[in-house]
């Protein structure tokens, strides 16, 4: 345990797909004060994305679907991502090869960790780790689209990596895990193969 931590009480708010909590916790913090505070937590566990790179043509495999969240804050078009999912009791390293399928139709090739990043740490508890993969057009398997039984509707984008660059310049692909997959594989390899 960090001695700088000190939970004093945990509330359960709400309970379904995620738990939301009110957590009041003592921090002793940098100048040796203790502060009390509390604070809502939301925890819907950890996920896994990944980011498809064909060295050979210099492509990524991307996804676009509606995200009501996105939405309510004001995003009209649905949001380009890399594919990802919730780890749900898997190691991230299973759950992302079976997502790459169902969702991008897919089976992905060196896969490599490349990072693990907090989504929102204010607020919420998930981290992400993401990877990088290789694939070809050899490596398809399905169409994708995700698994309509879930509620997805997902369209499978192949654009240039440096075309994806430029989604991100003008405001196109605003989703931060995409973002550092793809600033990631940009400073990686360019045009070189996994």
């Amino acid at each position: 345990m960090d001695p700088r931590v000190h939970i004093r009480a945990t509330e359960i708010l709400a309970r379904g797909k995620a738990t939301t909590k009110k957590v009041t916790f003592d921090y002793r913090a940098h100048d040796g004060n203790t502060v009390v505070s509390t604070r809502e937590i939301y925890d819907r566990g950890d996920a896994a994305a990944v980011l498809p790179y064909d060295g050979a043509r210099g492509t990524v495999l991307l996804t676009r679907q509606f995200r009501l969240a996105a939405w309510l804050n004001g995003q009209q078009d649905p949001l380009i991502e890399a594919c990802a999912g919730l780890l749900e009791g898997i190691d991230a390293e299973s759950r992302i090869m079976r997502e790459a399928e169902e969702e991008l139709g897919y089976r992905l090739r060196n896969l490599r960790q490349v990072f693990e990043v907090f989504s929102s740490p204010g607020i919420l508890t998930e981290k992400i780790t993401c990877f990088l993969a290789s694939y070809s057009s050899a490596d398809k398997v399905s169409q994708g689209g995700g698994l309509h039984q879930e509620g997805e509707h997902i369209e499978v984008l192949e654009p240039l990596l440096e075309e994806a660059m430029t989604l991100i310049e003008t405001g196109v692909i605003v989703d931060a895990k995409t973002v550092a997959l793809l600033q990631k594989a940009h400073l990686q390899f360019g045009r070189v193969a996994l």
